[in-house]
């Protein structure tokens, strides 16, 4: 490996381990109270060092953003292959449990943590791109279903439907990452009751009786 190389290698190391202690230390202490300072301290190094990296802690946002929610979009993309939108539409389900579940932090951060608005101009993500973007990838599923009329006849905003597909699912991943170690309650296995929420959403949104 060349000098360049490994010098290459060695910044987009350090730029991950900024990104790290940034997610952790937002989704512990809220984005308003962590300065480039406090994330310099937590991973050791100067905030010259930050700052070689990201212009300012906006810039830092930005990078985070386009990071995890390009992670979840790419993470959809195995189950893209499923020709039934109502099927992939619950392995939407499944897929967006298992990245919580596999990456607490970064759900924390995206979908836990108050932050600034990032309008689409400001992110490298396309917005409406089903590869670049979660959001857009599910509401295609749901405007599948609906152009087969595979939904109550009633339902036709495909907008409405995503948000609350992904609202019931988030209340799943929401309450495992903040409640889990309650020992208030006995609970079930999540993907148990993930599963139980995305197939009654589905059947109160298509209208198919149980045993179907």
């Amino acid at each position: 490996m060349g000098v360049a190389e490994r010098r290459e290698r060695e910044r987009a190391e350090i730029r991950e381990k900024i990104l790290d202690a940034a997610r952790e230390l937002f989704a512990e202490q809220g984005y308003e109270a962590v300065t480039m300072r406090r994330i310099a301290d937590k991973i050791e190094y100067s905030p010259t060092a930050i700052y070689f990296h990201f212009q300012d802690k906006a810039a830092l946002l930005r990078a985070l953003c386009d990071e995890d929610f390009g992670a979840l979009a790419k993470h959809f993309q195995s189950i893209a292959r499923i020709a039934d939108p109502i099927e992939r539409l619950r392995a939407i389900g499944s897929a967006y449990v298992e990245f919580g579940l596999a990456h607490p932090n970064q759900y924390r951060f995206m979908f836990m943590t108050p932050r600034p608005p990032m309008g689409p101009e400001e992110s490298a993500l396309e917005q409406g791109n089903p590869e670049e973007d979660a959001y857009a990838f599910l509401k295609t599923t749901i405007e599948e279903g609906l152009a087969q009329k595979r939904f109550r006849a009633r339902l036709g905003d495909a907008d409405l439907l995503s948000q609350a597909v992904w609202e019931a699912v988030h209340g799943v991943i929401s309450l495992q990452i903040a409640k889990c170690n309650d020992g208030w309650i006995t609970w079930h296995p999540v993907r148990e009751s993930a599963a139980l929420v995305v197939d009654a959403l589905i059947r109160g949104l298509t209208g198919k009786p149980e045993g179907e």
